[in-house]
């Protein structure tokens, strides 16, 4: 099975990012069950939505995006994202589209509840989200589901908001709900492994949870990581 998973460099106050903090611990684990490529995007969106579209066109079985939300004590999983572009502070004014005359909204089609429960039965806190913000974390999940829908690839794709690691909050003496890095890496490795274990035949629209089978052929991942 071949998997795209990505996450976000540092921006604004944060001079590093939970999401690659979380994926670089995952790689350190190794044998992992699935050929993995890897990604950091910056934090600008034409930028962002250019390389994003050169990776979803090599084809892969699911894709699952990680990005860093302050202030959450939980991995949030994003169910739906909408045709918005704009930063918090803009809140009260007409936001521009994501995608000019595109659908309103795109809904995940991956088993999130069962994912939820998931991460819980590991100690791991987590919730179902139905609101993946209005900026570059929903550009990027409306964007790969909107590439899989017009090109007819049959390709699952995800959102996850990961909390603060410990280690950020701490240095920089915040005052903030955090986790340590290694349950968020763990928290990743679970719902990969999940993704793993179910079928590689999607049919259009379907999700995870209508292919529950199970994979014999075990291979290294290999990582590709691009340096912005």
């Amino acid at each position: 099975m071949k998997i795209l998973l990505t996450a976000f460099e540092p921006y604004e106050q944060w001079p590093e990012n939970s999401s690659w903090l979380a994926l670089v611990d995952l790689m350190r684990e190794g044998s992992l069950c699935f050929d993995l490529v890897t990604r950091r995007y910056p934090v600008e969106l034409p930028v962002l939505r250019e390389r994003l579209y050169a990776d979803l066109q090599q084809g892969f079985d699911a894709v699952l995006h990680m990005g860093q939300a302050p202030g959450t004590p939980v991995v949030k999983l994003e169910t739906v994202a909408v045709n918005f572009a704009g930063r918090v502070e803009n809140c009260g004014e007409e936001l521009s589209e994501v995608l000019e005359n595109g659908p309103a909204a795109y809904r995940s089609k991956l088993p999130l509840g069962n994912w939820a429960n998931l991460l819980r039965e590991n100690s791991i806190p987590a919730v179902v989200s139905y609101h993946a913000g209005t900026f570059l974390c929903n550009a990027t999940l409306y964007l790969s589901l909107h590439y899989g829908r017009t090109m007819r690839h049959a390709t699952n794709v995800g959102f996850i908001h990961l909390p603060l690691t410990t280690k950020q909050v701490a240095s920089a003496a915040l005052n903030m709900p955090s986790l340590p890095v290694e349950v968020l890496a763990s928290a990743v490795r679970l719902l990969i492994d999940d993704l793993c274990s179910s079928s590689s035949a999607f049919s259009e629209g379907d999700s995870l949870a209508d292919h529950r089978k199970s994979y014999s052929n075990r291979s290294s991942a290999e990582v590709e990581r691009e340096n912005v």
